[in-house]
């Protein structure tokens, strides 16, 4: 972004509310266009409190003291002292956003832009230009660039427009699309790639260069964490169908054998045994009272052959 007054200088938003304090400083101007500040009023703002406050990437609480004091007094940080900083051994993605029209620079901070890269030393061929804004241009007076686009074209028509770089999401191109790009001799930068695993798989793929916000963690993977060659891939992915496969089908034969082994009855036959085990039970009763009547009777009958002393 290009301040009121000339100078380019780093912002993500179209407003300074969410990475500095201007509402405290500034209130009456929170949401006016970040472009349409002087460079000294913007000098006075903080842009590393809210970093620590709402700690974006989880990496706050692995700061030193002096690195916490130094990222809370950060301010808005000029093009020109971040180039001086990555000029050696960095690349850099370029971007813009548009000025209002009313901006005095609205013409021909481009320009302003240019200037200032050209000036600070860093390799041209470090330089990726994304904007579609004044190609030709650039290509006059910083033919070193790398032509880059954020579009998804063929490789033909990419070619023709002199774009030797593609800068993607990584969920948007395939594993396909990435070897075709490089069969034609275009690179491709893919991004936010911030954990290991993700990363590894992209190295495998041949993506050469990702852009990250958590470099930290990156740079610490020297190889792919986990690499394994398509006929060992295959190998596992046909053994592991083969096991589950095997595993269904012992569990369909046992459920079957299982629910073979039950003796089965149609409603007939349970009636029938119902009415045999009735009988069964009415038979036994009766059999248990003829034998207590004739028991009864044979008492009886041996009373009356014995007359009591009293009658004789």
């Amino acid at each position: 972004v290009c301040s009121y007054d000339g100078v380019p200088f780093l912002m993500h938003d179209k407003t300074l509310r969410r990475t500095t304090n201007v509402e405290e400083v500034f209130p009456e101007r929170a949401y006016e266009h970040c472009s349409m500040f002087n460079w000294t009023d913007l000098e006075k703002l903080n842009a590393g409190e809210w970093f620590l406050q709402n700690d974006p990437f989880w990496t706050a609480g692995s700061l030193s003291r002096a690195d916490y004091l130094e990222a809370a007094n950060q301010s808005v940080c000029k093009l020109e002292d971040m180039l001086e900083v990555i000029k050696d051994n960095t690349s850099l993605i370029l971007n813009f956003q548009d000025l209002p029209a009313a901006h005095p620079y609205y013409s021909t901070y481009i320009n302003i832009t240019l200037e200032t890269i050209l000036a600070s030393g860093i390799r041209q061929q470090a330089v990726m230009w994304l904007p579609d804004t004044e190609r030709q241009l650039v290509r006059q007076v910083a033919p070193g660039f790398q032509q880059t686009s954020g579009l998804k074209l063929e490789a033909e028509r990419l070619r023709e427009k002199g774009i030797v770089k593609l800068n993607l999401r990584y969920t948007k191109v395939t594993n396909e699309e990435v070897r075709d790009y490089t069969m034609a001799n275009l690179s491709v930068n893919l991004y936010t790639v911030n954990e290991p695993w993700l990363f590894s798989i992209l190295w495998c793929a041949g993506v050469p260069s990702v852009t990250s916000d958590s470099s930290q963690l990156l740079r610490k993977v020297p190889f792919p964490i986990w690499l394994m060659p398509p006929d060992e891939y295959h190998l596992i992915w046909i053994t592991s169908d083969l096991i589950s496969f095997l595993v269904i089908v012992g569990v369909f034969i046992f459920q079957k054998w299982r629910l073979g082994s039950i003796r089965t009855y149609n409603p007939e036959q349970i009636m029938l045994s119902a009415a045999v085990r009735r009988s069964s039970q009415d038979v036994k009763i009766m059999k248990e009272k003829l034998i207590f009547s004739g028991r009864d009777g044979a008492a009886g009958a041996s009373l009356s052959s014995h007359p009591t002393e009293g009658g004789a």
